[in-house]
């Protein structure tokens, strides 16, 4: 049986985590994960594809909001949970979907500005807009999401870690932790490593006796430049610049997503929605059969 080691959500998209003990589970994934989005001045995301300094801005959960802090800035910014009102509805994209979200006005954007260095704003998801993950991926199925890439949910395997850093330990390599691909859950005692690649359903045991929670994973998630980035200094091994995704290469490249360099499973909820996660709970997995 399955049991959940970790979990971690990401208040600001491409921001730092917060890993937690428990975690409140929506319809559209951990509750305040990727609630608020960097974009430019056009309102598309940025992240730390092009700002690799955005992993160093460090999020932590106050009584009445986020608290967000960088080394270097002289203040720290508070995001409240409950919008202000009256903030201005801009058009935000993120890929190739455009929605309309909220600015969280001058001073948001010009703390950012100064951290990143570039003219930037903040956004906030506004909660009357539904943003659906793709019904290519979802069997046609609704599962919303906020400023996530794609996909309500991302869950990995430590068994697929230990197997990936074996792999760069045998070429010299060090190892990567789990922060590197920016999980929102992470499973252990799974059975062999990427045995995720054959799930169809994963169902958690909910931290208050409720309903269980049931995931399905619908997409294995494309892994991108952010991976070879330490998310505590926010800068590359510099005899390593492409680890982990040189090793991925030689054994992860997947055809369903193109080619892409697979590592864990982007999911959506299909019950649970309420219910309480927590680190320690025991998950089942139910495979795919095609």
């Amino acid at each position: 049986m399955a049991i959940v080691r970790a979990l971690y959500v990401y208040p600001v998209k491409s921001c730092g985590a917060i890993a937690l003990d428990r975690a409140q589970l929506d319809v559209k994934g951990l509750a305040w994960d990727r609630h608020w989005m960097v974009a430019d001045e056009t309102g598309r995301f940025v992240s730390q594809r092009e700002y690799a300094a955005m992993a160093r801005i460090v999020p932590a959960f106050v009584e009445d909001g986020v608290r967000l802090t960088m080394e270097g800035m002289s203040e720290a910014l508070h995001l409240p949970f409950a919008p202000r009102g009256g903030e201005a509805r801009v058009r935000a994209t993120v890929w190739s979907d455009s929605f309309e979200a909220l600015d969280e006005g001058d001073h948001a954007a010009q703390w950012f500005t100064n951290a990143l260095g570039v003219p930037v704003r903040l956004l906030r998801f506004a909660q009357d807009v539904t943003r659906l993950a793709s019904k290519k991926w979802t069997n046609d199925e609704d599962a919303p999401t906020q400023f996530a890439d794609g996909f309500p949910v991302l869950v990995t395997s430590e068994a697929s870690l230990a197997e990936l850093n074996e792999r760069l330990a045998a070429k010299g390599a060090p190892p990567v932790p789990m922060t590197r691909f920016r999980p929102n859950i992470v499973v252990g005692d799974v059975g062999e490593a990427f045995e995720e690649d054959f799930i169809d359903t994963l169902a958690i045991e909910s931290a208050t006796g409720g309903e269980a929670i049931v995931l399905r994973f619908v997409k294995p998630c494309a892994r991108c430049p952010i991976t070879t980035i330490d998310q505590t200094s926010g800068e590359r091994d510099p005899q390593w610049p492409t680890e982990p995704l040189d090793t991925l290469q030689v054994f992860r490249a997947d055809p369903r997503v193109d080619g892409g360099l697979t590592f864990g499973q982007n999911a959506m909820v299909v019950t649970g929605a309420g219910e309480r996660l927590a680190v320690g709970a025991h998950a089942q997995w139910e495979y795919r059969f095609e």
